[in-house]
């Protein structure tokens, strides 16, 4: 039900967001990616090594990543070089890579996980038949960019999402591209999620000679 801001109950009470960063979260660098890797290695952290590779190249919404099964990325013994899953959100599919690296980790972390392909990639710590929870998600997230000396505020699993696309974009300025690789159904949902403004725009069209 709630108060509402009438209430006495309410005057004097903070607002559910004073202090907090609810803007867009910061994609990370290529630096802060090894960053948290080396952590992550040197922790002996594999489940969690597998999660952030994952979500890096994937660049799927959380509530997606965590109910990735087995079987989305394995073919046979081997980890798939593509893969695809229908989007919680917009209900359409949506493919990504799966880079060398990535698919070393992702065999590394099943090789010790073992499971059957319609088992959820990362299980949940309470109920072993169902799939890691976004909240938990989340507070990994915080806990990786803590490690490293970035704020959690600035960063959240929104930025692991992100950072590949920004990458991308940056490298080739194709908003198309981003906009499928992020299965955005609309290109303007793409343009304001990169933050894209007239600056970008304007740098784009100088370094195109005609």
């Amino acid at each position: 039900m709630g108060y509402s801001r009438f209430d006495p109950a309410m005057q004097g009470r903070a607002a559910w967001n004073a202090g907090k960063n609810i803007g867009t979260k910061r994609p990370l660098t290529q630096k802060q990616i090894w960053a948290i890797r080396f952590h992550l290695d040197r922790e002996g952290r594999l489940r969690d090594k597998a999660l952030f590779d994952l979500a890096i190249d994937s660049k799927l919404r959380g509530c997606d990543l965590v109910k990735i099964k087995i079987g989305d990325v394995v073919a046979g013994s081997d980890v798939r070089n593509r893969a695809i899953i229908i989007q919680q959100k917009t209900h359409r599919p949506v493919q990504f890579e799966l880079t060398a690296d990535v698919r070393a980790t992702l065999h590394a972390w099943l090789e010790r996980r073992g499971g059957l392909v319609s088992d959820y990639l990362f299980p949940s710590r309470v109920n072993r038949a169902g799939h890691m929870s976004t909240r938990q998600y989340a507070r990994l997230v915080d806990e990786w960019v803590t490690a490293i000396g970035l704020r959690k505020s600035d960063y959240g699993t929104h930025s692991l999402r992100r950072t590949k696309a920004a990458m991308i974009y940056r490298a080739t300025g194709n908003i198309r591209a981003i906009q499928i690789l992020l299965g955005h159904t609309k290109i303007e949902n793409t343009v304001r999620y990169l933050g894209v403004d007239v600056e970008d725009a304007l740098l784009l069209a100088e370094r195109t000679e005609i």
